[in-house]
């Protein structure tokens, strides 16, 4: 049964991943100077340089995920991306007790995606995808 399924399973969870990174790149662009301020705030060095990091990532990278080119390279990227980042801006160990259950539930999303993230990276795009047309 999964057989038949693979390659629309493919598709609609890289298009579903891509969804938590795509927007959240459009936002840093759009709202640049408070996206370095809450870095700068969560002390990352260099925070404009840090969100044209983010961007290049977020809005890059998950495009190529979403159509599937460069594919496992993009996932791996994403995933060391969020994987890095999310030790630093969800630190639910460190924080006060009423704001923990958001952060702890921020973290372990975080962690999921980076699970998605690196199954893309292992499997590929699925032939619905710009790489599989390629390779024809």
């Amino acid at each position: 049964m999964f057989t038949s399924l693979q390659n629309p399973l493919a598709f609609f969870g890289r298009v579903l991943i891509a969804l938590l990174f795509i927007p959240a790149g459009f936002g840093k662009i759009a709202g640049f100077v408070g996206t370095a301020a809450y870095i700068a705030k969560m002390g990352v060095p260099l925070p404009e340089v840090a969100a044209i990091i983010a961007i290049v990532v977020e809005l890059g990278l998950g495009i190529l995920l979403l159509v599937g080119f460069q594919t496992r390279w993009a996932a791996l990227g994403i995933a060391i991306f969020t994987f890095v980042i999310t030790f630093i801006f969800h630190q639910y160990w460190g924080i006060p007790a009423e704001m923990v259950m958001s952060q702890k539930m921020n973290f372990f999303k975080n962690m999921a995606a980076v699970g998605g993230l690196l199954s893309i990276a292992a499997w590929g795009a699925g032939a619905w995808s710009v790489d599989a047309k390629l390779n024809k």
